[in-house]
């Protein structure tokens, strides 16, 4: 008889394209009772449908305990204008068509108590056997426990033009590439789905990407 070895799913920036996610998970062919799958964050804002992809990923969770959910920056702000009234942030950072699809026929913005417990859930750090997931990146020189959650959400330059060793390599999203990027210390998985481009996952242990056109 030969065993399937579980494997793990990381999936990278969404930003409201269901369609692309509903094909993604199609493909990869996920056991919900024997592989674990990670998202990078960044479910909502700039796509045309934030709610149904938040309504997606919390059907998958209600299959299987193996699924884990990182916070991006784009649900920090939403959490931000929900906290305090912060729209300017949020609207300017793509947050208009997030709304729209949380619009009823009334014309009232509704967010559904188990959305508001989704992102309120949501980790801000991963660590695997071999690898740190995280939204954005570290910042360099400090120590993983040490690190600034700000750093975490949104960094860019300083993280993805460092060659800094963390011990682990960090596998993150956040900063849109046309294709995975692999680095000896580094693997960011948002290929810009919400930009037209392609929305990707990479499977371990075997360390295989999958993409699907967005």
């Amino acid at each position: 008889m030969i065993m399937t070895k579980n494997k793990t799913f990381i999936i990278g920036d969404i930003h409201g394209c269901l369609s692309a996610l509903l094909n993604l998970i199609e493909k990869i062919k996920w056991r919900p009772d024997k592989d674990r799958l990670i998202f990078l964050g960044d479910y909502i804002d700039r796509g045309e449908d934030s709610k149904g992809v938040v309504d997606y990923i919390l059907s998958l969770i209600n299959q299987s305990s193996n699924i884990q959910c990182l916070k991006g920056n784009h649900e920090d702000m939403l959490l931000n204008y929900l906290n305090d009234g912060d729209i300017r942030t949020f609207l300017y950072n793509g947050g208009k068509t997030t709304l729209a699809s949380y619009t009823r026929n009334n014309g009232d913005v509704y967010f559904p108590s188990s959305h508001i417990a989704f992102y309120q859930s949501l980790l801000t750090m991963i660590e695997l056997d071999e690898y740190y997931v995280v939204h954005a990146g570290f910042q360099p020189g400090i120590e993983i426990q040490d690190q600034d959650e700000r750093d975490l959400l949104w960094i860019r330059d300083s993280f993805i033009f460092s060659d800094y060793d963390f011990g682990k390599k960090v596998i993150f999203g956040h900063t849109p590439f046309s294709d995975p990027l692999i680095m000896d210390t580094k693997i960011g998985l948002d290929t810009g789905a919400v930009y037209g481009n392609r929305l990707t996952c990479l499977e371990l242990p075997s360390f295989r990407f999958h993409s699907v056109e967005a």
